[in-house]
């Protein structure tokens, strides 16, 4: 029943880049005659073999024909040649004799193309064959399909597809249920830093941003892709106005958002103009180790970017040191809306947006977990038990991507990835 809805589990990107997604569909059966499809589709792959053997065939029985008849002229003129020499021996000379043996010789080619003729029957009787028990399993799978045909079945499948195409089109946002294994991409740099792709340009945009260290830092750089990241090759340098404080620095749309160091400025740096487009206080912040990370690290505030825009973690004097989220404006840095977690944040290792959700670690040391949610959309929370493998023991930097649904980490001087595993409900409204 469309009232129901799709149950669906998604983990955006596999390590090897495919799609990973398992729906739970409340409408069974829809497949029930899969047994009899890949038959089917077996049977499809034999009846391509078979027309392409007999492509092969005929083209080699062509160019063999054209050799026969080209050969024609020769066994005529030696049959010829052949009777006179019957007929008087005494005609048959030293220099006749030769002549016919050379036209002997011109038609020895002629003994493996008859060999190939006597081949070629051989497979047309087998192709023969097979094209009779195709028949005969497309008639007795025919017969227990009744009126399902194998191109009805085709439409089925690819009308299933397109439903879950726009399915998948719906997989917007969702809760996170789940932390992948980490998959290292480089190991460089000090043991703290922070490192990043663009939260929001088009997947063709593969550039990848990389900052070493976590305090007066200024020196930016740019790799083309994420394989010259791995190989340390093809990048440029930015060299930032403002010296940078902490980790929690993030790209959006082509500008690097940062803390500017021994100040609570949230900086708007231009990759393109290399220039800073806007800078603006945050009322109240703590900066300078007041209220870091456990970790500590300048890492005072935290920018984020996820589905719905940009936000910026810290916390206040006013609100007791319990991490603070606001709603922040890319274009003015406005801080637009806030909520007061109630979670004190030098308790916490490091924390990530996804979906309007705050999700933070209890440690920034080996055997952390996610513990912690804020749902900013009801402003209520609850404590999780999510595993997190913390595979190098000191995580400095933990940031997601909207674009690319997994998560960035600086682990101890390694560069490391998380896929994600959301889950979404949907009610399909009957249109699916």
């Amino acid at each position: 029943s469309p009232d129901e809805g799709w149950q669906v589990y998604t983990s955006a990107q596999a390590p090897d880049g495919k799609c990973l997604c398992t729906a739970v569909i409340p409408v069974q059966g829809t497949c029930s005659r899969d047994l009899r499809s890949h038959q089917l589709r077996q049977l499809m792959e034999k009846v391509q073999n078979i027309s392409q053997s007999m492509e092969v065939l005929d083209l080699r029985t062509y160019r063999d024909l054209q050799y026969v008849r080209n050969t024609e002229s020769l066994m005529k003129g030696l049959d010829s040649r052949l009777k006179v020499a019957a007929e008087s021996q005494k005609s048959l000379n030293a220099k006749s004799f030769q002549e016919l043996k050379d036209k002997m010789t011109e038609l020895l080619p002629l003994m493996p193309v008859l060999d190939q003729y006597k081949s070629d029957t051989r497979l047309i009787v087998h192709l023969k064959e097979e094209v009779r028990n195709l028949s005969g399993s497309l008639l007795a799978i025919q017969e227990e399909m009744g009126a399902y045909d194998y191109e009805e079945l085709q439409q089925r499948v690819l009308m299933l597809e397109a439903r879950l195409h726009a399915c998948m089109q719906k997989l917007g946002c969702g809760k996170l249920t789940g932390v992948s294994n980490p998959i290292t991409i480089r190991a460089s740099g000090s043991r703290f830093g922070s490192w990043m792709t663009d939260t929001m340009t088009p997947s063709a945009d593969s550039r990848v941003w990389y900052m070493d260290g976590y305090y007066k830092g200024r020196r930016v750089l740019e790799f083309r892709t994420l394989n010259d990241f791995v190989t340390g090759q093809n990048f440029v340098q930015h060299l930032l106005p403002h010296p940078w404080a902490g980790t929690g620095h993030v790209v959006f749309n082509g500008s690097l958002y940062y803390n500017k160091y021994q100040s609570n400025i949230a900086v708007k740096y231009h990759f393109r103009s290399r220039s800073v487009l806007v800078q603006r206080s945050l009322a109240g912040a703590g900066y300078n180790n007041t209220f870091p990370y456990s970790w500590g690290g300048f890492s005072d505030i935290d920018f984020m970017v996820d589905e719905s825009g940009l936000w910026a973690v810290y916390t206040t004097n006013q609100n007791a040191g319990n991490i603070v989220v606001s709603r922040v404006d890319p274009q003015t840095l406005e801080v637009l809306h806030s909520w007061d977690t109630g979670y004190p944040k030098r308790s916490a290792g490091e924390s990530f947006m996804i979906c309007g959700t705050l999700y933070v670690t209890n440690s920034h040391l080996a055997g952390a977990k996610i513990y912690f949610a804020y749902y900013t959309n009801t402003s209520s929370y609850e404590y999780t038990d999510i595993p997190f493998h913390n595979q190098y023991s000191h995580i400095s930097m933990l940031d997601y991507n909207p674009r690319e649904r997994v998560l960035y980490t600086w682990n101890n001087g390694h560069q490391v990835i998380y896929n994600v595993t959301l889950f979404h409900v949907i009610k399909t409204s009957g249109e699916l």
